[in-house]
């Protein structure tokens, strides 16, 4: 919840994408549907989607955000994504793992 209270003062409207069950490969992984009636439950966003099934990509053109805020251990997962992401000008923030500090794995990279 830190991290989307953080996400909610960046911008104008806070929509959260939540990953497809196409996607998330966990073993006993909560369905989309319920992890989306969770997030919503909170109050925080402005809305709640599952992406898409075939193209995180094409869930960014479809919503067209001016802010791609992403978890401290998230990634672009493909270079599609990056793609839409540079043409659309959207700016990517990874978010530490504690916000207002630094998050300790991404300074010991160099």
């Amino acid at each position: 919840m830190r991290l989307l209270r953080s996400a909610r003062v960046l911008g104008d409207t806070l929509v959260v994408v939540l990953s497809n069950d196409a996607h998330n490969r966990k073993p006993n992984a909560v369905p989309a549907k319920t992890r989306k009636k969770w997030v919503e439950a909170l109050g925080i966003a402005d809305k709640v989607v599952i992406g898409d099934a075939k193209s995180f990509a094409e869930t960014m053109r479809r919503e067209n955000p001016d802010i791609l805020v992403l978890g401290y251990d998230q990634k672009l997962p493909d270079p599609e994504t990056e793609k839409a992401v540079k043409d659309m000008g959207v700016d990517v923030i990874v978010m530490p793992w504690f916000p207002g500090k630094e998050d300790q794995s991404s300074s010991s990279c160099g």
